[in-house]
């Protein structure tokens, strides 16, 4: 008896380099070398609206929707059963939410706190933030992951669908609590909607602390009720999966990609007109307009990268892609430690390393904005030689 050896599926070169442009370009709005000073096209939109960083964070869950899809379309094949993936999914969305609140806690104690370092460390604690980045990623990855087991391209279309609708008519449908208000009104404010309640409740502990956002305290845009609609998010990225596995020529999966990718882009400005574009409230229309920005940023590189086969450009981009929650993680560690664990006497004041490096090297040469993000390039610059020297030695964090 012969065992016949599984193949994996198709592997396109273009999705690990839109990845790794997504995180590049995450790691580059993160770490600037200054917050004051920022080109607007580098900064999220105060509220209501979009600019091009708030297509980052969605593009990641969107590829990580692909993923999943691919992933669990091999592990299948080879002859993995469901307990088994589902085991594999688990595991994965602990380490990943894990990861985050790793990353919320470090260094272990209030770098811009007074005191004692026990004081400190309790403060850490008090305000140490449970929501996050790699917190929703964990939370989206297992719900699609799971449902992608039980569910077929029909089931999951439907119930994005459903989280959409259900999303939109809670929002503005149910009284904000304390105010009563609904409709547009019960979004107009960060702290005042029913998702920012929902938030107060599960995470202000009042004399255990108060565990949301450390930039407002009312809310957190990696909120609890938020996450549906991100969930959404993922599990489009997993039909667009489906979609790129299908045994058809590229070219035409490509097309099917920017034909979606105009739809949705299409509904999600429409959808803005009686529900908002939100990045902070991953609104419905906010779902709408990524995955279709997605589609069609995702379905130009398939094209430039596979059909045409303009791949000499696409190395930096790769290195970022194949180890992206390296990238990730290292960079936030990183930036925490140079912005304030590791101080330097400087200027008459003891400053963070990173102001140290900022106002010594890049402003002195450069308008502030264009000093800020000279900054934040060389930090990106910075990451690609970290992440090329491992790729070299064929060294990937996987999770």
């Amino acid at each position: 008896m012969s065992v016949t050896p599984v193949d994996k599926p198709e592997r396109l070169l273009s999705l690990d380099v839109f990845r790794g442009l997504t995180v590049a370009l995450m790691v580059l709005v993160n770490d600037p070398g200054t917050w004051s000073d920022i080109y607007w096209p580098l900064r999220h939109a105060k509220w209501h609206g979009w600019t091009p960083t708030d297509l980052v964070f969605p593009f990641f869950l969107f590829m990580v929707g692909i993923t999943t899809h691919l992933s669990l379309t091999w592990r299948r094949a080879r002859g993995d059963g469901a307990g088994d993936l589902a085991r594999q999914i688990l595991q994965r969305g602990l380490i990943l939410f894990g990861l985050g609140l790793f990353i919320a806690w470090f260094p272990g104690y209030a770098v811009a706190g007074h005191g004692a370092l026990g004081d400190r460390a309790v403060a850490q604690l008090l305000s140490w933030r449970i929501p996050g980045v790699l917190q929703r990623i964990a939370v989206c990855h297992v719900v699609a992951g799971l449902l992608s087991l039980r569910l077929g391209t029909r089931g999951q279309g439907g119930l994005a669908a459903l989280l959409l609708l259900g999303y939109w008519a809670v929002m503005t449908g149910v009284p904000v609590p304390g105010t009563g208000e609904t409709g547009l009104a019960a979004l107009a404010h960060p702290g005042g909607t029913v998702a920012a309640a929902v938030d107060r409740t599960l995470f202000d502990w009042g004399a255990w602390g108060n565990h949301l956002w450390a930039s407002a305290k009312t809310w957190d845009p990696e909120g609890a009720l938020s996450t549906l609609p991100a969930i959404a998010t993922t599990l489009l990225g997993v039909l667009a999966g489906r979609w790129l596995g299908r045994p058809l020529p590229l070219p035409t999966r490509v097309q099917g990609l920017i034909v979606a990718g105009v739809a949705g882009v299409i509904l999600g400005e429409v959808w803005d007109l009686v529900f908002p574009i939100n990045k902070s409230l991953w609104t419905s229309s906010f779902v709408a307009l990524t995955a279709g920005m997605a589609c069609l940023c995702l379905g130009a590189t398939i094209w430039m990268v596979e059909v045409r086969g303009w791949r000499r450009w696409t190395r930096p981009a790769l290195v970022f892609g194949v180890n992206p929650i390296l990238a990730y993680v290292g960079s936030e560690l990183m930036a925490i430690v140079i912005g304030g664990v590791i101080t330097l006497p400087w200027d008459h004041r003891i400053a963070p390393v990173q102001d140290v490096i900022y106002e010594a090297v890049f402003y002195p040469l450069l308008p502030e904005k264009a000093a800020s993000l000279a900054f934040a390039l060389a930090f990106v610059a910075l990451w690609w030689a970290i992440l090329e020297a491992l790729y070299r030695r064929r060294i990937f964090l996987k999770v």
